[in-house]
């Protein structure tokens, strides 16, 4: 199952050539420029990994990590960042995000965090499968 992944970034160009290198590498890749834009999408679609720029017109990336991890907690965040705001990145880490990156990122570095990254939605979720299935086993004496 490949990781349905979604990117977050103003500067449009970066997007698509990004969506087009993580797409050949057969990840599901959704795309957006905003944050109000990526909250609306993360409410209404299947999402495993977002891809977040720190710096954005509007919501900047920490305001949409928060939101982010409000809506749906299990989704992975992955902060992209320029040199000046890798301390914001750092904050970002410990409001629930799994990683950060700096820009220009290093597409094979950046698969590898969405892999790792999906690996432990994918676990985190399987645990709470599990815990569901345990509950109705204990309740109705199986």
């Amino acid at each position: 199952m490949n990781a349905k992944v979604l990117l977050v970034d103003d500067e449009e160009q970066f997007v698509e050539v990004l969506a087009q290198r993580l797409q050949t590498r057969g990840f599901h890749v959704e795309t957006t420029f905003n944050g109000d834009d990526a909250i609306q999408l993360i409410g209404q679609r299947d999402v495993d990994v977002v891809i977040l720029d720190v710096l954005m017109p509007g919501r900047d990336g920490i305001e949409v990590l928060r939101e982010i991890k409000r809506i749906k907690p299990l989704i992975e965040v992955i902060m992209l960042t320029g040199h000046g705001t890798v301390d914001t990145a750092i904050s970002g880490m410990k409001l629930g995000a799994y990683d950060y990156l700096m820009k220009p990122t290093d597409t094979t570095e950046l698969v590898e965090k969405i892999t790792k990254s999906f690996q432990r939605k994918t676990e985190q979720e399987e645990r709470i499968r599990q815990a569901e299935v345990d509950r109705l086993v204990k309740t109705r004496g199986w």
